[in-house]
């Protein structure tokens, strides 16, 4: 049997030739993401297993919850990630006051790209699927060991193939589909799946649509959403 856009990515990051859902794998990662809440946490555990991050160019962190600080602990987990980095020699870290929301920044800073497995402390990375990639969202320990090791395990998903058709009416947009996707088939309705978008009316949607729908087949349950790739992901 063929194997969905998900498997084919974890297949090859895993360096196995054919993965089914419900497989355990390890696999070979391309981006560990944090922000300013999920970071420090990760920072305590992380140094019991190393005492620097597998590769410097592959781990980012973004002050993104609580930027400009709201209070005193805030403003002590961005002084811990600015440390960390620079400390580390991070190329992918981004300042308080040239940063903002994690999501919207790393697809725009060429962070994340098509064929990637990459995983993010925060429950939304699954937005990084628009671009034709793997990303889920771990917690903080799974964080720290992706930053000292490269890799992290993964059960397989099963899937669900969303075969788009038409167009958006005027004034709609793709959060308007997704919310509509995720009432027919309820919050739970995708729980550890991949959500695989396709059809000839994704062709109609734009990288802002698809954006905002990837980002949250997680509210359905998924373990990702992920975009079929076309001429508008590559020119993006």
């Amino acid at each position: 049997m063929g194997m969905t856009m998900t498997q084919k990515i974890l297949a090859a990051h895993a360096g196995l030739d054919h993965v089914e859902a419900g497989q355990l794998i390890e696999a070979k990662l391309d981006v560990v993401m944090a922000n300013d809440i999920t970071g420090p946490m990760a920072l305590p555990i992380l140094k019991q297993m190393s005492d620097t991050v597998f590769d410097k160019n592959k781990v980012v962190f973004v002050p993104d919850h609580f930027t400009p600080n709201k209070d005193i602990k805030s403003a002590e987990n961005s002084k811990a990630i600015r440390e960390f980095a620079k400390a580390q020699g991070l190329h992918w870290y981004f300042e308080q006051g040239k940063s903002g929301v994690e999501h919207a920044i790393l697809p725009e800073a060429g962070v994340v790209a098509a064929g990637e497995l990459i995983i993010g402390a925060d429950s939304h990375t699954c937005t990084y699927g628009a671009l034709g990639a793997f990303s889920t969202g771990v917690g903080s320990t799974d964080m720290a060991a992706g930053m000292a090791t490269g890799k992290a395990w993964f059960k397989v998903p099963e899937a669900i193939k969303i075969n788009l058709t038409g167009k958006l009416n005027k004034y709609t947009s793709g959060k308007d589909l997704i919310l509509h996707i995720i009432g027919m088939i309820g919050v739970d309705g995708a729980l550890y799946k991949s959500m695989e978008f396709t059809g000839e009316g994704m062709h109609t949607l734009t990288m802002d649509d698809r954006f905002s729908i990837a980002n949250m087949a997680i509210e359905a349950g998924a373990k990702n959403g992920i975009f079929e790739v076309d001429d508008l992901t590559v020119e993006y």
